[in-house]
């Protein structure tokens, strides 16, 4: 894809584009959508990540006839087997900074599938190089990267999307739609969970002992921009989710993929406030067990002025009589409950939509006509046609800011202690949310946690 316009005429197409576009602030013509205007060149695509989530997402996107693989970037030398074998001959870099300065025009778009604490530095300098991004979820690891985030994606008019795969899915845009017809009426509050803990894959409270750097792994470009430590094998290449310097926890990995028909269905975007409790916390390792309860804004799709969402974890959830179920039917392990005015809405994370107490719905017939799209190609439809994606960081940036602000308040909060000579507990403290003015209005503590510091060198770009 060569670039042909001057800056000038790009200039003028961007103005024009705007004028016209009823998404304005979505993908403008800045050069990439230019040449991708050509239909017979490819999206020339860079997979900053090759192993796990980033071999699935470069493999998803590989599929589109149009788009064609230029580079495979991963720290660990390992992590190219298998992605060499789809895409032979391809260069590695180690340094995704390395690679977009070496490949410059040579790439349109990258997708960014490394641990959470370094997607907003990977996906920053795709994007003020004027790259189009697919990010994994939870799109960053802080409150103020996934507000970055979106602002880039906005001043640089890329075309973005997360990696929520079921955001795509028939079940979830079946779910959504469900709740926007007002099938069960509008809804008066919603209850989230998920069956693991957020130390679930490593069960530990410390850092374990140091360990042998593997060969062909580069663990400084790992770090990245977290506090310098030695290498141990519960971090790299998956556990690194249980720790707080590098995920998010139970909610980080999954609250981006549960929340998404909560906030697609009900128009949400930002929560007005947050509380939490939890079973204990250090500044290492994510809680065992924890709570989370957001208060929103109401919208034209809930009862009242506000709407309560509530998180669980470590297999805590709302009972069968709360979503109306009978008979030998249970709660799945991870979905959420969608309480209405006429019934409730049951929906499995990863799974159909189910309507409750049955008798309210026995004669109700779910649509046929939907199918599920392919995620990873809508992406790269978007780029080809200039068009912005319903999953782009101007909704998953928001989304994934109430993600990280439920882990504020998870550190914050105070471990649930009984009170004395009684079974029940302290309300958690609420921390107040201005997200128009980017401030916890009530709590310096929880204000402090919306960013964090970074090694010298590798600092995220304000926008």
């Amino acid at each position: 894809m060569n670039t042909a316009a001057s800056s000038s005429s790009s200039a003028t197409t961007r103005r024009a584009f705007l004028r016209k576009s009823a998404l304005a602030g979505a993908a403008a013509a800045f050069p990439a959508v230019v040449r991708a205007a050509n239909l017979n060149s490819r999206v020339q695509l860079a997979a900053i990540g090759v192993n796990a989530r980033g071999y699935a997402d470069l493999h998803g996107c590989a599929s589109h006839p149009k788009l064609k693989v230029v580079a495979l970037c991963d720290i660990d030398r390992a992590s190219f087997a298998k992605a060499d074998k789809d895409h032979p001959g391809t260069p590695h870099f180690e340094d995704f900074r390395a690679m977009l300065a070496d490949l410059g025009d040579k790439v349109d778009a990258v997708t960014v599938g490394i641990p959470d604490h370094m997607h907003a530095l990977a996906a920053v300098e795709a994007m003020r190089r004027g790259k189009h991004v697919y990010c994994e979820k939870p799109l960053a690891h802080t409150v103020w990267e996934c507000r970055q985030l979106r602002l880039w994606a906005e001043k640089k008019g890329v075309v973005t999307q997360m990696g929520n795969q079921i955001h795509s899915s028939v079940e979830y845009r079946l779910a959504t739609r469900l709740i926007r017809e007002g099938v069960i009426g509008k809804v008066k509050e919603v209850h989230s969970w998920l069956s693991i803990t957020g130390n679930e894959r490593t069960r530990l409270l410390e850092p374990p002992a140091p360990e042998p750097v593997p060969k062909g792994v580069n663990w400084d470009l790992w770090l990245g921009g977290a506090p310098t430590r030695p290498y141990a094998g519960v971090y790299h290449p998956f556990a690194w989710r249980d720790w707080q310097d590098f995920g998010g926890g139970g909610l980080g990995d999954f609250g981006a993929h549960i929340f998404d028909p909560v906030f697609t269905s009900l128009g949400l975007t930002a929560p007005t406030a947050i509380s939490a409790d939890h079973s204990g916390i250090n500044r290492h390792i994510w809680p065992t067990r924890s709570t989370v309860r957001y208060t929103f804004p109401g919208t034209e799709f809930t009862a009242g002025p506000t709407l309560a969402l509530t998180w669980s974890d470590s297999g805590m959830k709302p009972t069968r009589k709360q979503a109306g179920i009978s008979g030998d039917l249970e709660l799945p392990a991870a979905g959420s409950l969608f309480i209405g005015e006429k019934g409730n809405m049951v929906l499995p994370h990863v799974g159909g939509p189910r309507l409750y107490p049955v008798q309210n719905f026995k004669d109700f017939v779910y649509p046929k006509d939907l199918k599920g799209l392919n995620h990873h190609h809508r992406w790269i439809d978007a780029i080809l046609a200039g068009e912005r994606t319903s999953g782009g960081f101007h909704y998953a940036g928001p989304l994934s800011e109430t993600v990280q602000l439920g882990n504020v308040a998870l550190r914050v909060a105070p471990p649930v202690v009984p009170k004395r000579g009684t079974n029940t507990v302290a309300q958690p403290p609420q921390i107040l949310w201005d997200a128009a003015n980017f401030r916890i209005t009530n709590n310096p503590a929880a204000q402090a946690l919306l960013t964090k510091s970074y090694r010298p060198g590798w600092e995220v770009p304000a926008a």
